[in-house]
């Protein structure tokens, strides 16, 4: 077969290289479009990656506010009480928990570091003139709130008691259900666990001795936080 004659290309002369003679300037055209597209694939790669990660810390939101998780503490086993003239709630439910301190706590005493104590799990619940008072040996630190016109509000609140009182009322109770089974408040407790619920509690002269409470939002107008000689 005949070969083509050497024609030089189109600006290929010795005072201007062609674009494709080794002894010429590299195109950076192909670099650049390179360059984009890698930069591309790293990007997808990172959002590939971010993804798992993503659905785990949404998966976790969703298991703590339906109480399928729940948010876990070492409580410092020292009781506090608290009090309130009236207590009412929509989403009720109650089970026995072990709560556990820090290991080594000096708190533990002869109990191994655990109190058995009863769980309350209310969903959206108001207070009125809550107080709540811990005693620190010779003092109490003593908190109150919703004293005025602007009651105390929580949502999701638990707390874990060992001694509760007052006069209460129920709608809709439910009494010897399995903890694992509970689906007033969105908390599940432990499975073969003795539990009750209701639709709603009002509980009057309420007086609580805790060792651990929690809530989603806990909302106390008129918050006072003093030392106090006595406690509530």
């Amino acid at each position: 077969m005949a070969s083509s004659p050497d024609v030089p290309s189109v600006g290929n002369t010795p005072e201007n290289p062609g674009k494709g003679s080794p002894s010429g300037t590299p195109s950076t055209a192909g670099t650049s479009t390179g360059g984009e597209r890698r930069g591309r694939v790293r990007a997808r790669r990172a959002a590939v990656m971010a993804v798992p990660a993503a659905l785990v810390a949404a998966g976790l939101a969703i298991l703590t506010a339906q109480g399928a998780l729940g948010v876990q503490f070492a409580i410092s086993g020292m009781p506090f009480t608290v009090t309130a003239t009236e207590l009412k709630g929509t989403g009720f439910e109650q089970f026995g928990a072990l709560d556990n301190m820090a290991d080594g706590s000096p708190n533990a005493g002869d109990s191994g570091g655990q109190v058995l104590v009863v769980t309350s799990a209310i969903k959206n619940a108001t207070l009125t003139k809550l107080c709540q008072s811990v005693d620190l040996g010779g003092t109490n630190l003593l908190i109150t709130a919703g004293s005025g016109a602007n009651k105390v509000t929580a949502t999701d609140l638990t707390t874990d008691s060992t001694e509760l009182s007052g006069d209460a009322a129920f709608d809709n109770i439910e009494i010897g259900n399995d903890a694992s089974t509970l689906t007033k408040a969105g908390v599940k407790g432990p499975i073969g666990v003795f539990s009750q619920q209701a639709d709603t509690v009002r509980i009057a002269d309420l007086r609580q001795t805790n060792y651990a409470t929690t809530a989603g939002v806990f909302k106390l107008p008129g918050l006072k936080l003093r030392f106090s000689g006595s406690g509530c």
